[in-house]
């Protein structure tokens, strides 16, 4: 059997690496809600070795119904602004940080392959959170445009992104403590 990051460009592997050493090194752990990607981020995650004392858990919401079921995303919303937008990006994080003990994740919804008349091929929206002292948090949202460069291509390059914005939202809040603590 072959492992999922044997598919995956060395580049976004080693990212993937960093990301878990950052997160254990001060003590977070990670979320992931997929639809597009449906699942790979997590699979990633999971085939790397000790990633179990960071990576809590991983959503597979590919439908529309799954997005409303599992993360609790208000039915309304995804009908009215599509499964492919930022705002049902940023209800997928808020779900996901709902859902989960994690202190950081990410959401990734998008059209991987071909879509309809008035969908556009390798548009995904990325939301990363990271929770903050005091019950806030803090949410960044990315608009990708991959263009029609392949179902697996598109999945790829969000898995890179998705990877890219979880080691931000860690160095953000370390950075954030840094500055805390010395003024």
């Amino acid at each position: 059997m072959t492992a999922v990051s044997e598919g995956i460009p060395r580049a976004t592997l080693e990212k993937a690496r960093a990301l878990c050493e950052l997160a254990e090194s001060r003590g977070i752990a990670l979320v992931a809600a997929e639809s597009c990607t449906g699942g790979l981020l997590s699979s990633l995650l999971t085939d790397l070795k000790g990633v179990s004392h960071v990576f809590e858990r991983g959503f597979v919401v590919y439908s529309k119904a799954a997005k409303c079921d599992l993360l609790g995303i208000d039915r309304a919303l995804v009908e009215n602004c599509g499964a492919v937008s930022r705002e049902t990006a940023h209800a997928m994080a808020r779900g996901a940080m709902r859902r989960s003990p994690a202190d950081v994740g990410v959401a990734i919804t998008g059209f991987a392959g071909p879509a309809g008349d008035d969908d556009e091929e390798g548009l995904v929206h990325l939301c990363s959170f990271r929770k903050l002292d005091g019950g806030d948090s803090r949410l960044m949202h990315r608009e990708e445009h991959f263009g029609a460069i392949g179902r697996d291509g598109v999945r790829a390059r969000a898995v890179d992104v998705a990877v890219d914005m979880m080691i931000d939202a860690i160095g953000v809040d370390a950075a954030r403590k840094e500055q805390d603590h010395r003024g």
